[in-house]
């Protein structure tokens, strides 16, 4: 007896139009304060490019630039190769509701070929995923109990007079998905959205409106990388580097348990204090 498709599986299901358009809908399971988790937009747009007849490779990169936004219902995604070459493919990628263009983005995939090759950055020295305790999901903000997140350092932000701020923006935590799920390039994109605003790490005390403006996911990981992650929990590590005049960058790495730098990742947020 077949069991009903997770509930990232079923928020990334595409009805194809034509070849390079498809249409969705937005899924109750990850929605945020207002419109959806700008992961699961991020990931819905890179589907549209994995499940395109023309794709060649995996994806290395991938930007979304959320332009306005985007209601609860029905959307659609245009997934267009602007080029291929011999080792990469470039895509330009849109998602429109009615006469509105709500997100533009693209896309790099590439064939990977075995190299000389080093890792750099260092693995963070974190306790085991077993041995933190999970987080409880904050009600109001849906797509929270869609993750299993345990929090070494930089915990979810709890706004109020209780609040203590930590002095930076730092945060360390295990993450994936609730219930679980083999990782995929999909579900790695949208892993790197689930960062709470850093604002909200470094001055808990004050809830301020943001919105992500620019997100972009550099991915490390192959296939080889992403089945020996499995179901496990990854290592996210995010920090701002500046707040300023409205807006503050955020950036991440995430890893698997074994010191596999997975992906990193750049955001630039909106910010209205």
């Amino acid at each position: 007896m077949s069991s009903a498709p997770h509930p990232f599986d079923q928020a990334l299901q595409l009805e194809p139009l034509a070849p390079d358009r498809a249409r969705g809908h937005t899924s109750a399971a990850y929605a945020n304060m207002v419109g959806p988790f700008g992961g699961i937009t991020a990931a819905v747009m890179l589907q549209a490019v994995l499940r395109h007849a023309a794709r060649q490779g995996e994806p290395i990169a991938l930007t979304v630039n959320y332009a306005g936004p985007m209601a609860d219902g029905a959307f659609e995604v245009v997934a267009e190769v602007t080029r291929t070459n011999r080792s990469t493919q470039h895509w330009q990628m849109r998602i429109v509701q009615g006469e509105e263009i709500v997100a533009t983005g693209s896309a790099v995939l590439a064939t990977r070929r075995e190299t000389w090759s080093a890792l750099e950055a260092p693995f963070p020295a974190v306790p085991a995923a077993a041995s933190v305790e999970a987080t409880p999901p904050i009600g109001r903000v849906r797509w929270t109990t869609a993750y299993d997140m345990r929090f070494v350092k930089g915990p979810m932000p709890r706004f109020g007079d209780q609040a203590m701020p930590q002095g930076d923006s730092e945060s360390l935590q295990w993450i994936r998905d609730e219930p679980p799920r083999a990782l995929d390039f999909a579900s790695l994109a949208a892993l790197c959205d689930v960062f709470f605003p850093r604002i909200f790490v470094h001055r808990p005390t004050e809830w301020v409106p943001i919105g992500t403006v620019t997100f972009t996911v550099y991915f490390h990981a192959d296939e080889a990388a992403l089945g020996r992650v499995g179901t496990d929990h990854v290592l996210g590590h995010a920090r701002a580097h500046q707040f300023r005049n409205g807006f503050f960058d955020q950036a991440a790495q995430l890893w698997s348990a074994s010191g596999e730098l997975l992906a990193v990742t750049h955001q630039i947020v909106y910010f209205k204090a």
